[in-house]
């Protein structure tokens, strides 16, 4: 009884400390994230057949444009972990629309999404979306109701040091596809909404036009082949999810912003 009450004592003296800036209790630490996170890009770096990356070398302009888009966000206040984490993005040269962002602030976005996007508003709003989903800690909160709270209490605490490496690989082969909750969703598109109204003086994005993007895919995705949609299989669409970032747009002053269509068009033209 003695033992059961000291593992519980120090489960609980664990979990405590994995207390995230949000309030929220996650198995892992912030170092746990950014490990995990180095961990999955090195495995997709290291796996071109399946995430061939577009290479930097003659494609200057349109990393910087992508770069350049994640670095305004990143100047938002909003953002818990803006300097814990080693933010970056890379680009998979691949005429699929999807987009993920792994834990740590690791994100990545396919060609075929660059292109589907109307405008670089539409960009940046899924972009502080998918920063909102690791600023978070989604990722890792999703690992444990995957895999179980006492497996991965057990890979952050060394015991299974192993597995972490085979997590990584495993989620890498599956194309990362883990699957958020609604409320994961909502807590992202109202932090995207956040991060967009919080840095309108330095470049006046619609923090709206992310619905913009959400109900052409779903349009698209009745008409044509779902396997297209991957993004939307991850990331489940609703009218809930429109009205809730409608309104917190007007709490916050609804400043409508402008779309910036013709920079992102120039952008398309130059991706292969």
């Amino acid at each position: 009884m003695k033992k059961i009450s000291s593992y519980f004592f120090f489960v609980a003296i664990i979990l405590f400390s994995q207390c995230s800036k949000d309030g929220k209790i996650n198995v892992f630490s912030v170092k746990d994230d950014i490990a995990f996170g180095a961990q999955l890009d090195s495995t997709i770096v290291n796996n071109p057949s399946e995430y061939p990356l577009l290479p930097r070398t003659g494609n200057e302009a349109v990393y910087n444009y992508v770069e350049g888009i994640m670095n305004q966000i990143l100047e938002s206040n909003e953002i818990h972990y803006r300097d814990e984490f080693p933010w970056q993005v890379r680009i998979i040269n691949q005429n699929i629309l999807n987009a993920f962002a792994a834990p740590g602030g690791y994100l990545y976005f396919y060609t075929g999404f660059l292109k589907y996007a109307a405008s670089e508003a539409e960009l940046a709003g899924v972009m502080a979306h998918e920063i909102g989903h690791a600023d978070h800690r989604h990722s890792t909160n999703s690992l444990t109701k995957l895999y179980g709270f006492q497996f991965m209490l057990s890979v952050v605490l060394g015991q299974n040091p192993s597995q972490l490496t085979q997590i990584a690989s495993q989620l890498a082969l599956n194309g990362v596809a883990l699957d958020f909750s609604r409320d994961d969703e909502y807590e992202a598109d109202a932090s995207a909404v956040t991060y967009i109204t919080s840095i309108q003086h330095l470049r006046n994005y619609d923090p709206t036009a992310i619905v913009d993007f959400f109900d052409r895919m779903k349009a698209d995705s009745l008409t044509q082949s779902s396997g297209s949609f991957e993004f939307l299989r991850t990331h489940p669409y609703d009218d809930n999810r429109k009205e809730k970032i409608y309104a917190l747009h007007k709490k916050l002053g609804g400043n409508s912003g402008e779309k910036f269509a013709a920079e992102h068009n120039a952008i398309r033209q130059l991706l292969p």
